[in-house]
């Protein structure tokens, strides 16, 4: 790709790997006490996506939902959820919780990534989307009432072939190329493709509860 792509805010299908693996060893690296994230190749060992799974997140949050990550090993069908930094993801609640699975997707048509999740409770039972919608921060909530089904959607995983959500794309690329604009430095240097899954997630994350750590933060 190069500044050019980026300047519009987009990535190359061939530049969303090396974003991916460039975001991985940073994730893994500066949060390796939690769950990392990792990347799945297709069937055709070609393409892949980036996950994240078995994440809690507690719909008693009294301000709003957040996800957290359980500790090494922690299975959805164990008890007490392990408590986490608060300036990586936060509390949890033994009482209540949901688990959630992210992927990162390339989409060749944007030409940007897109956040799929699923969630379910204790048991494994995949979660409604009215029960998920209560686990959403304010902000989230606000934006679906205004736009439902259209901010998130329900479609195929493309990968799985089951039903997944995914936060819709549609400006993305604007927002990005807005963000790679602020600094054109950033941009010139080639830096900006390691880091466009982090400053992409940090924004895209809060939709659905999830803090980048601050320490992966100060990158940008």
């Amino acid at each position: 790709m190069g500044a050019k792509e980026e300047a519009q805010g987009t990535l190359s299908s061939t530049d969303f790997g090396v974003a991916a693996s460039a975001f991985i060893l940073n994730w893994n690296t500066i949060c390796s006490s939690f769950p990392p994230w990792t990347w799945v190749l297709s069937r055709h060992q070609v393409e892949g996506y980036l996950s994240l799974e078995n994440i809690l997140l507690s719909s008693t949050q009294e301000e709003y939902g957040e996800l957290s990550c359980p500790g090494p090993g922690k299975h959805p069908h164990q008890e007490d959820p392990i408590d986490v930094d608060d300036a990586t993801l936060v509390r949890t609640n033994p009482c209540n919780v949901h688990y959630y699975d992210l992927h990162i997707i390339y989409c060749n048509s944007y030409r940007v990534p897109v956040l799929y999740f699923r969630a379910y409770d204790s048991d494994g039972e995949s979660l409604e989307f009215d029960e998920i919608e209560k686990d959403l921060p304010a902000y989230s909530k606000k934006a679906l009432s205004d736009s439902k089904w259209t901010f998130i959607t329900q479609e195929e995983h493309p990968y799985l072939n089951r039903p997944w959500y995914k936060l819709h794309p549609c400006g993305t690329s604007e927002w990005m190329k807005l963000l790679f604009h602020a600094d054109d430095a950033l941009a010139k240097t080639g830096v900006a493709i390691e880091l466009y899954l982090v400053a992409w997630l940090s924004v895209v994350g809060h939709v659905v509860g999830l803090r980048i750590p601050f320490e992966m933060m100060k990158q940008l």
